[in-house]
């Protein structure tokens, strides 16, 4: 049985005129209606864990141009449980044996895949080749070769790729993309980027094999903080230095639980990074030429938080990130454009978290290439 990942709107428009109880709808409207009312796109969810049910799931009961088509899973209980509640159809269940065969169905346009990192290649190129759009939930891949495959096999089949990156439609992350790379209180000098939590499941669950994972906190929660780093400059870091600390090598065997790193960038930006498998940690902080702007609480599904030298950011912390990142690919897939998170953003995050752990292996800084 193929291992479950643990972790992780139809927009119609009418027109219509009443008189003497009658419903006219002149053909202009008729036109309109036909150039505007798309079909919601289905979506099946491939791994269905914690993040596929307590988030993915519930969000596409909300989504505007996307909906729970269809679901992938090796566990059989859960077939029945899942159509039941979403009324998924049996001709929509597939499992990882009879995946492929999701290329004749009409019903699904999007493919996400919610499975175990090492599994994200595997199954974006099979949907690929099955004819489906892809979002492959992050970290992208074990390493960039794995990326790089993704990608080209997702523009060799002409479908598009995506990658999980939900506070990318977020509105306390956008404010600070746009406070950062419009240089609104100047040139940013550097930044404070941090996630991590105090693990505490199972000792033998997947994110602890390094086969598995392709590393420990960095991987998982440490992404956030370079993502961060990345679009808050609005620049790609140059080169890296980090150690790493670990004080429960009992259970972190394979994988890294602390480590702490500082990006360069071009302009002159230095990130200080902490990712953790052993701390509880969730802040994104800027010091700019004329002031400073942070969120406190930066990474989460809900309840964001931030502030500038001015005073608190006021935006809705609860937004649904899931439903407004499915929507947006909807929408992307629609005009036939690139998604806002592509599969060469993945790619660059892989290629920090490489240098990452180059430069604790040599004690050295290392150039991100």
């Amino acid at each position: 049985m193929i291992p479950e990942s643990k972790s992780r709107r139809k927009f119609q428009q009418s027109l219509s005129l009443t008189l003497g109880g009658s419903l006219l709808v002149p053909s202009f409207a008729k036109s309109m209606i036909g150039a505007s009312a798309k079909k919601k796109l289905g979506v099946a969810l491939v791994g269905l864990g914690n993040y596929s049910t307590t988030q993915l799931a519930p969000a596409l009961q909300l989504t505007k141009d996307c909906y729970l088509a269809g679901i992938v899973t090796g566990t059989p209980a859960k077939e029945k449980i899942w159509a039941e509640k979403y009324n998924i159809p049996e001709k929509n269940i597939y499992n990882y044996q009879n995946f492929d065969s999701i290329a004749g169905n009409k019903d699904i346009d999007i493919v996400y895949v919610v499975l175990p990192v090492f599994m994200h290649k595997e199954y974006t190129i099979r949907a690929a080749k099955a004819g489906k759009h892809v979002i492959s939930e992050k970290p992208m891949a074990i390493s960039s070769a794995d990326c790089m495959e993704m990608i080209q096999a997702c523009k060799s089949a002409n479908r598009l790729l995506s990658i999980g990156y939900r506070l990318h439609f977020e509105p306390f992350t956008k404010e600070m993309m746009r406070l950062g790379q419009k240089k609104v209180y100047g040139a940013v000098k550097n930044i404070d980027c941090e996630n991590g939590f105090v693990y505490g499941g199972d000792p033998n669950a997947w994110r602890l094999k390094k086969a598995m994972a392709g590393g420990g906190g960095l991987m998982d929660m440490g992404i956030y903080a370079i993502q961060g780093a990345r679009y808050t400059t609005g620049e790609e870091p140059v080169y890296v230095t980090a150690r790493e600390e670990k004080t429960k090598p009992e259970l972190f065997k394979e994988v890294d639980e602390t480590i702490y790193f500082t990006l360069e960038f071009p302009g002159g930006a230095t990130a200080n990074g902490i990712s953790s498998y052993n701390k509880n940690l969730n802040l994104l902080k800027a010091n700019a030429e004329k002031g400073w702007f942070e969120l406190t609480e930066a990474y989460r599904y809900n309840g964001m938080a931030g502030a500038t030298s001015n005073g608190p950011m006021n935006f809705d912390p609860n937004v649904n990130q899931q439903a407004l990142q499915m929507d947006n690919f909807a929408q992307c897939i629609w005009q036939n454009k690139p998604s806002v998170v592509p599969g060469e953003e993945g790619l660059k995050d892989i290629k920090v978290v490489e240098a990452i752990y180059r430069s604790i292996q040599s004690g050295r800084k290392e150039k991100i290439v």
